[in-house]
């Protein structure tokens, strides 16, 4: 085995790592500030749901942090 593949290997899965270290730290901070409970029932409401409460978070977001 090269040991340049492993270093390789090593470095892409930090990437992902930390990818998917900061979309939980996004869901986390929706989830306490927007709450974690959808109410809508159909799949078509239930996504409208989730993307305008991501919209939310953006916009009050982009609003604190100019």
């Amino acid at each position: 085995m090269n040991p340049l593949d492993h270093a390789h290997n090593a470095r892409m899965d930090s990437d992902r790592y930390h990818q998917r270290s900061m979309s939980e730290t996004v869901f986390s901070s929706i989830k306490r500030t927007l709450g974690a409970a959808v109410s809508a029932r159909s799949w078509w409401l239930e996504f409208r749901e989730m993307l305008l409460k991501a919209t939310v978070y953006n916009l009050r977001r982009t609003v604190r942090y100019p």
